[in-house]
């Protein structure tokens, strides 16, 4: 199976956890059968292996997301990396022109396109498996997923089929309702439209090379920037008449807010938090090395992190984005594909900032024109280098780096240090990169 999973969006609905980099689907909130924490994307990804060991899953998104992505799925994974946002379908596109022109995949293979981050149980992978064998049948042009609905939705597009089988052709599509008309489309058999569909990969190339001027891969992402924002259900499924529909019944649920994140935790708190005995439906996410103490409320929700904090009543949280847009916030945590880092303290001149490296991995071997650096190794081992020259560290060394001097380092082992940041006009856009010089 080759399956797309789209992955977008800076899911500011789930702030603080969520920010311009670290979207909602990286939010490790899900407890695994070993105990730890899992993020959405983490758990969509076991579960398509678990019910396709063999499938090749690319992941299109944007680069802001790709060192997260590296980080919490290894270097395995395909992505298809937007150089800009575009909507749906130039990125569809451009995910299909990776697959054939880079991955090599066979233009007549299907291919399932999906969001990232879905709630769902492993019933709803084995029904992809079923999509992607549909498409590849090519009695349809377009095969969809339909959704059975639970309720008479307001949030969702619908799909209203001919017949009532399990696979049947679309009559027509319904964009999102009111509830009386919503009720109206369940009546007459409709499903939710979820954003999950399956064609052969040579039907989407066809539709791409009609609607944009481009020869290849590399050809279409040097130009995606003139492309027109438009989605994919504008661009291709509308006009399209040969389109198949196939019905799930399982779970499936769209956490986008936290209301209805907080739904499918199976715990009330995660972090250091302590709720009395008269709260109710209560839930506390708290990323801070901080306790947080809840009493006497009801349909709660109290979520913490480096970025800020939020206590709100669990339905007025979905309201939330007008407020969050007019917060100005410098990104205080992120996961790197080589570790993570978390920034302990700002003021003028300075910033302080808690690294982790993982074993193995190292830095881009780079420079900063603005700032001296100092960094205070806390625990682990590895190696630094610095204009060239390389030296082991250990738990209390410290390296000191003045402005233009290249520099980087190697974790042997899980490292862990402090980086002080001292100049005058600290910025992220400081950075210039080389090649190692051996």
């Amino acid at each position: 199976m080759n399956i797309v999973l789209l992955s977008g969006g800076s899911g500011k609905r789930l702030w603080p956890l969520s920010n311009d980099i670290r979207s909602k689907q990286f939010i490790k909130i899900f407890k695994s059968e070993d105990g730890t924490y899992e993020s959405m994307v983490q758990r969509v990804y076991r579960q398509i292996k678990k019910a396709d060991a063999d499938a090749n899953i690319t992941i299109a998104t944007s680069k802001t997301q790709v060192s997260t992505i590296h980080n919490q799925l290894g270097d395995q994974v395909g992505i298809s990396v937007e150089p800009c946002r575009r909507d749906t379908f130039p990125a569809i596109a451009l995910a299909a022109a990776y697959l054939a022109d880079v991955r090599g995949i066979d233009p007549k293979e299907p291919v399932v396109i999906c969001p990232v981050d879905p709630y769902v149980e492993d019933e709803y992978f084995a029904s992809l498996k079923a999509l992607s064998l549909q498409a590849k049948k090519g009695e349809a042009n377009l095969v969809l997923m339909g959704i059975e609905p639970t309720y008479p939705s307001e949030k969702y597009g619908y799909i209203i089929p001919r017949n009532s089988g399990n696979i049947s052709p679309v009559d027509t599509f319904k964009e999102k309702p009111d509830v009386t008309t919503a009720k109206d489309y369940i009546s007459r058999g409709a499903l939710w439209n979820g954003g999950v569909f399956a064609f052969r990969l040579n039907y989407l190339l066809k539709k791409a090379h009609e609607l944009m001027d481009f020869t290849d891969y590399e050809d279409l992402y040097a130009k995606y920037h003139t492309l027109t924002k438009i989605s994919f259900d504008y661009a291709v499924v509308e006009k399209e008449k040969s389109i198949q529909v196939m019905r799930f019944a399982g779970q499936w649920k769209d956490l986008g807010t936290w209301n209805t994140l907080t739904e499918a935790m199976e715990e009330h708190v995660i972090g250091k938090g302590i709720l009395n005995d008269t709260c109710r439906g209560v839930h506390i996410i708290n990323e801070m090395d901080v306790p947080v103490l809840a009493m006497g409320l009801h349909d709660v929700i109290i979520s913490a992190s480096p970025e800020g904090i939020l206590v709100s009543d669990k339905e007025q949280s979905s309201y939330i984005k007008p407020y969050v847009d007019g917060i100005e916030q410098q990104i205080m945590f992120a996961e790197k594909s080589w570790g993570s880092f978390r920034v302990i303290d700002v003021e003028n001149g300075s910033m302080t900032i808690k690294v982790t490296l993982n074993a193995g991995h190292c830095m881009n071997y780079h420079s900063h024109r603005n700032r001296d650096e100092v960094w205070v190794v806390v625990s682990g081992n590895g190696q630094t280098i610095v204009d060239g020259m390389k030296q082991s560290v250990k738990s209390g060394d410290v390296i000191t780096m003045t402005a233009g001097c290249r520099h980087t380092v190697i974790a042997e082992t899980e490292l862990k240090l402090i980086e002080v940041q001292l100049g005058s006009e600290i910025s992220v856009h400081d950075k210039q990169k080389y090649q190692l010089e051996y």
